[in-house]
């Protein structure tokens, strides 16, 4: 099903270019974005033909502080109280949106756990266990990149735990 991506095309983002460096087995998924879609996540899902269960959105909170990135399921929501408890912390509020793109260095609705501008602590939800392979952003609307949650959760020096809820 995947291949090891050997080189990457001029139209690469900095996360399938941090899945090559890093020799990870992924596979490229690209769709046409309709900017009219009420869900970045959920038109990924139906775009690929993926149940929302294995496509995984990346959010981005603050946490006593501390920008912390969260992957949970697009067909849920985030529980801060849990990310918050996930890292040790106390409170955690959802990011300002500029913040979160200046940060990460990619926009709204194509922010990737991979390849970040600035690398910041993130947890994935545990239910990303049950699945062979999930789905998250590659770094720009209308692009996803399939692999296994390990090899995510490796490549992000991820916590996996239960922060996402249905």
């Amino acid at each position: 099903m995947a291949k090891k991506a050997k080189k990457q095309q001029s139209g690469g983002t900095p996360a399938t270019v941090a899945l090559t460096a890093a020799g990870t087995t992924f596979t490229v998924h690209a769709y046409e974005h309709d900017p009219a879609h009420p869900s970045y996540g959920e038109e990924a899902a139906e775009a690929m033909g993926v149940s929302p269960d294995r496509v995984f959105k990346t959010l981005v909170a603050d946490v006593d502080g501390a920008l912390t990135v969260a992957v949970v399921p697009v067909a849920g929501q985030l529980d801060l109280k849990a990310l918050a408890a996930a890292v040790g912390g106390k409170r955690a509020t959802m990011a300002d949106p500029a913040l979160a793109e200046r940060t990460t260095g990619y926009v709204r609705g194509g922010i990737s756990p991979l390849g970040q501008r600035k690398k910041l602590r993130t947890v994935i939800d545990a239910s990303a266990e049950k699945h062979a392979t999930i789905c998250v952003s590659a770094g720009r609307r209308g692009l996803e990149v399939e692999l296994a949650a390990s090899d995510l959760a490796a490549l992000t020096d991820a916590v996996l735990a239960p922060v996402g809820r249905a």
